[in-house]
């Protein structure tokens, strides 16, 4: 999605086998006054049935063949009976929408288009467009994402839907919340409301206004790796974190977006998947040499490339091509070992094998970054994705210990007109979002009263 799922918006219908391209697309977005703050990192746990449910079994007794037919399990997320499906289609459904993601419109009726007012068109990709709206209801400014797709192609509508039950799936602070679809039943469009967001982090980063403090960099960092284990535990792997899908408010909450490449897995019974996702300079090893077993390790290496980038200032790999990109990734992170490549049996691995094994210098390129963020660093861009370990282990690290157990500074992103850093110091877990006020003196300065009282 991208800059209030816009900026970079390359979700919408992407087929398995899509490449993912750009790693910077300009913003449409001003950079306005926006403070880090902290939000409840919690999930918010919603119920969700497993989509698999078990035979019952009769008495001990084997069914027959046409009872277990009769019987077997529902196993396509979205699908419902026949009667459930008419009940959506007179709600006001299109049946080709109930009939494949039948399940994430329980509970909703569809939104009318004539009850939004769009004020900007904010973003634009291959597979849809997104514009700033006005919710005519409710006065609410959204984000409409209008996606791109053929009706009676199944495979277009099938991955346009997999990103709808994803969405309805994740329920977080630090994930970005599908509020509503419009369309009609008789319609072959379809907009995907959200809550409207400021900023992407790519677009603050490019922004030569903005200079990321280390504890900024330390709580966006807690609140994308928060929204990554809740995507991992919920059993969904993102598949295209960069800067341009994390968007940020003026109050500092960072929310993932852009879920066209998400996909679900489960670790215990694993399935092919492609490796043609993520973008270039985001993309892991693994995926570059052909890797199709998988998990939240790619997502993981991603958030290494984040962290590494914002502390630096510019993206630290940017490579052109696929080989350019191994290249770069071996030349900074080392090759991996003999064990590595005969475990892993990749499929490109006598293409990318180098000649001669790269030394790992991670703490020697980045040796000016805070001592408290390389161990991290480290550990999320480990060759090995085993050796990247999980979300929830990063959560634990020293980068995000000291925001816990430390008490962390607050500096508005916004050039204040008194030209000094506004400070505040609070207890982490206890902050409100504040936000600084525009004006002419010092005093004017919401942040400086704040701070001298």
């Amino acid at each position: 999605m991208g800059c209030v799922l816009g900026r970079e918006v390359s979700s919408g219908i992407v087929s398995e086998s899509k490449e993912v391209k750009n790693p910077r697309v300009e913003s449409n977005r001003k950079v306005e006054d926006v403070s880090v703050t902290k939000t409840d990192t919690t999930s918010s746990s919603v119920e969700i049935q497993n989509e698999e449910t078990q035979e019952e079994k009769v008495d001990g007794d084997k069914k027959t063949r046409g009872e277990r037919r009769r019987s077997r399990p529902n196993s396509k997320p979205g699908n419902l009976p026949r009667q459930m499906r008419g009940q959506q289609v007179a709600a006001g459904w299109p049946p080709w929408l109930s009939a494949v993601c039948g399940e994430a419109l329980n509970g909703w009726i569809p939104r009318r288009a004539d009850t939004f007012e769009k004020i900007d068109k904010i973003g634009s990709g291959t597979y849809s467009n997104v514009y700033k709206a006005r919710d005519l209801l409710t006065g609410k400014v959204v984000a409409l994402k209008k996606v791109r797709f053929d009706n009676l192609e199944p495979e277009s509508v099938k991955f346009m839907a997999r990103e709808i039950i994803i969405l309805r799936r994740l329920n977080h602070p630090n994930v970005v919340k599908l509020e509503g679809l419009v369309t009609s039943r008789m319609s072959c469009s379809l907009y995907l409301v959200f809550e409207y967001m400021e900023h992407d982090l790519a677009g603050l980063a490019a922004s030569p206004a903005v200079k990321f403090t280390e504890a900024q960099v330390k709580c966006y960092m807690h609140q994308l790796l928060s929204g990554l284990e809740h995507c991992h535990k919920r059993g969904v792997l993102h598949r295209d974190i960069k800067g341009s899908n994390l968007l940020i408010d003026n109050e500092g909450i960072l929310r993932i977006a852009d879920f066209g490449l998400a996909s679900f897995f489960d670790p215990n019974h694993k399935h092919p998947m492609t490796s043609r996702v993520v973008t270039l300079w985001y993309r892991p090893p693994e995926l570059l040499l052909g890797a199709t077993d998988y998990g939240e390790s790619i997502d993981l290496w991603s958030a290494g490339c984040i962290l590494a980038e914002l502390l630096a200032g510019k993206p630290i790999m940017p490579g052109r091509t696929e080989v350019e990109q191994l290249h770069k990734i071996y030349k900074l992170c080392g090759s991996p070992s003999d064990e590595y490549w005969k475990k892993s049996r990749l499929p490109n691995a006598t293409l990318f094998k180098p000649r001669e094994p790269y030394k790992r210098c991670i703490r020697e390129t980045f040796k000016s970054f805070p001592p408290s963020s390389l161990p991290l660093i480290e550990t999320l861009l480990a060759i090995d994705p085993v050796e990247r370990q999980t979300a929830t282990a990063a959560l634990k690290s020293e980068v995000s210990y000291d925001i816990f157990n430390n008490y962390v500074v607050f500096w508005s992103l916004q050039l204040l007109p008194c030209l000094h850093t506004c400070v505040m110091l609070r207890p982490f877990l206890s902050v409100k979002p504040v936000s600084s006020s525009r004006g002419p003196k010092n005093d004017s300065c919401l942040l400086c009263s704040l701070n001298s009282g």
